[in-house]
């Protein structure tokens, strides 16, 4: 038997060899045809008021969502910015007829999920509940309760919303370059702020509501297990009451790219990395024939891990973790944005490395295997698309507000497959302006700035220009605030170690023994650290009871163990751990400078460099410190890991931070401090 085995291989190898000798391997392979796509076409019809409603049947499984969209030309909200989706938030909370609490006690009831926002509604329910869920989102939509008690409660929540974002590095660097790239004065740019929603009432609300939550641009997306006779009866029933109202009218402003590549830097003195957008606006729309080759040309530029920003800027140099591009359609205006959150000391760098890929894909056709890769991965995602019943009542909705032909679907992936590397660098230099740029920077301008100063590309200098938070123009800041002489590392440290509870009270502390917890994508996380003054350390990391990780210094050498691994510190980790194995490394630190004043969440804080890879940052006001600043390696990675510390409260006479929150690139962790013991549970022991 094994004989037959074998002969049946090596016929197979022989077989294959074969044909491989009639294939000629210097010549890409014609593509084969594109698969034929047969969607269902929605049932629809159109009530006298102008909601257009489409329905998908599909009765695999007992379910039905419903989704109402609004499809309104944009508008600027101007002094009123925040409104809609001030308006949106109170959408829901009840109707004139049923309290908020009896109406989302039958939704929880009947298992439904009922949502509502600025320009819409959604549901999904069982199909058996799907007349009386169609029933209440009507109601929440047509017939809300906007009352005072309600709006200052909302009002209320915004408000915490923008102040807990205000130190969001990533968030306010796409809030920004949005404003930036269209204008504030454009719908698309305009900022909510603190002062435009303290400045709003109850009457704004209810006039936006009118002016805006209008019938004849919306459209009802029913789709599941459900007929069309009986949707079409009780869409009518509770929806013809909505009334036509004239929407006001509205004029885009115009929207222009920079003459030449310029980068617009906004300081945020506490980020720990750049968020870094290369970016211009473009005229793009589902039905342009330019749509398909930028779809394909974002997805070789940056359309994912195997993309050229991708491997550029992470796999290559690695200044980051991702590195993407996105190219937007849109039937007013859209943008295109190349994207990278990157370390501090190498934004320049990347810059140039964005501006490199932009060139390139503009100058060079691109290879016949990236293209064939982009197509079989679109090909692939539209294919498994289709599986969802949701899919065809999108491109259904799609049709109707982007003015598609029929047959846009239908033909979707015949289009692709007839992109050509010659298209491909047709729309790059088309959509993406690598000499007409606008680069925004949003990082820590000490740092940042200097470099970007210095910034040319292919011997052309590029301007910088500054702005604040909030995109208005301002003077280049002055980021090197002058210290004190009498200011030294010495002094900081003195006055650390007074506001914690003084010289006297910290040399009686022998150890430390600290107990945290995190939550961690959805599980607890426990820290358990000891320290002595005698130059030990432990430190454990575990879940659900299981210890995850060690790392022990007995005060000579160290380890880190790990899934059943025990890996010895590194002569570089024991000149590490030797500096920091202290309850208060301030006591024993050498060397170390003081760098400048910077702003750490809203306080100035002396910037004290302890080691090439470490700065402590102390505050001016309270002597206590407040964060820590990191560069470790990990693999071919360079990370910046910021700890912040806060909350001190006194133990034994000495206070410690019981917040402690630390960053690793995207994911940020935060222990609250349980318990820590002084001169107690900590043991030789501890330290093998």
């Amino acid at each position: 038997m094994k004989n037959k085995i074998v002969a049946l291989a090596v016929l197979f190898l022989a077989t294959t060899g074969i044909h491989a000798q009639q294939i000629d391997r210097s010549q890409q392979p014609e593509a084969g045809p594109a698969p034929e796509i047969n969607l269902g076409k929605p049932e629809t019809f159109t009530l006298k008021n102008g909601l257009k409603v489409l329905v998908v049947e599909n009765h695999k499984l007992p379910r039905v969502s419903m989704t109402l969209t609004m499809d309104n030309p944009p508008h600027f909200e101007g002094e009123k910015a925040g409104v809609s989706s001030l308006m949106g938030s109170m959408l829901g909370e009840g109707t004139k007829d049923i309290p908020k609490e009896k109406f989302n006690e039958e939704i929880d009831y009947l298992g439904a999920s009922v949502n509502f926002f600025s320009r819409g509604a959604s549901a999904n329910t069982l199909s058996k509940y799907f007349p009386r869920v169609l029933e209440l989102m009507a109601k929440g939509t047509l017939n809300p309760d906007f009352n005072q008690e309600q709006f200052a409660t909302e009002k209320e929540r915004s408000l915490e919303n923008l102040k807990s974002g205000e130190k969001d590095v990533a968030s306010n660097a796409r809030r920004i370059s949005s404003a930036l790239s269209y204008g504030k004065n454009h719908p698309y740019g305009e900022f909510t702020t603190k002062e435009s929603v303290e400045k709003l009432s109850l009457g704004d609300v209810q006039q936006y509501y009118q002016n805006f939550f209008v019938p004849q641009n919306a459209y009802l997306v029913v789709v599941g297990d459900v007929k069309t006779p009986e949707v079409k009866k009780l869409v009518e029933k509770h929806f013809s009451s909505w009334k036509k109202r004239e929407l006001p009218k509205t004029n885009l402003p115009e929207v222009k790219n920079p003459d030449q590549t310029v980068v617009n830097f906004v300081d945020f003195p506490n980020a720990v990395q750049s968020e870094v957008q290369v970016t211009n606006t473009i005229q793009l729309t589902k039905g342009d024939p330019d749509y398909f080759p930028v779809l394909m040309a974002n997805k070789i530029l940056g359309g994912g891990g195997e993309a050229r920003l991708f491997l550029n800027l992470r796999e290559d140099k690695g200044y980051t973790y991702g590195a993407y591009s996105s190219t937007g359609d849109d039937k007013y205006v859209a943008r295109f944005v190349a994207s990278a959150s990157v370390r501090n000391a190498v934004t320049d760098s990347a810059v140039v490395a964005f501006l490199d890929e932009l060139h390139r894909i503009r100058n060079e056709k691109v290879s016949q295997e990236e293209l064939a890769n982009a197509k079989a991965k679109y090909t692939g995602d539209f294919v498994l698309a289709l599986e969802r019943p949701s899919t065809i009542a999108q491109y259904a909705l799609n049709i109707e507000t982007d003015d598609l032909p029929e047959n846009f679907y239908q033909t979707y992936l015949q289009k692709i497959n007839e992109v050509t590397a010659e298209d491909i660098q047709r729309v790059a230099k088309k959509y993406y302006l690598a000499d007409n740029a606008r680069i925004v920077v949003v990082g820590k301008g000490s740092e940042v700035a200097p470099a970007l100063e210095k910034l040319s590309y292919n011997g052309k200098k590029i301007p910088v220009k500054y702005f604040d938070k909030n995109a208005n123009p301002i003077d280049k800041p002055d980021y090197n605030k002058s210290v004190d002489p009498n200011v030294t590392a010495s002094k900081v440290f003195e006055d650390y170690i007074k506001a914690i509870g003084g010289k006297e009270a910290v040399e009686k502390v022998n150890s430390v023994y600290m107990i945290a917890q995190a939550d961690f994508q959805g599980q607890k996380m426990d820290l358990e650290s000891k320290v002595t003054t005698s130059g030990k350390s432990s430190t454990e990391v575990g879940m659900g009871g299981n210890v995850m990780q060690r790392q022990i210094f007995n005060g000579a050498t160290g380890f880190v163990a790990a899934q059943g691994q025990k890996i010895p510190y590194t002569e570089e980790q024991i000149v590490a751990a030797k500096a920091e194995a202290h309850p208060f490394p301030e006591m024993i630190t050498e060397n170390a400078t003081v760098t400048g004043v910077e702003d750490v969440d809203g306080e100035a804080a002396y910037a004290v460099k302890i080691s090439d890879n470490t700065t402590n940052y102390y505050s001016k006001e309270t002597g206590l410190k407040v964060k820590q600043v990191k560069t470790i390696q990990q693999g071919p990675q360079t990370m910046t890991v910021p700890t912040t510390f806060s909350d001190y409260r006194e133990v034994n006479g000495v206070k410690f931070p019981f917040s402690i929150n630390q960053s690793m690139g995207p994911m940020v962790i935060n222990f609250e401090v349980s318990e820590i013991k002084v001169n107690e549970g900590v043991a030789d022991a501890d330290f093998e």
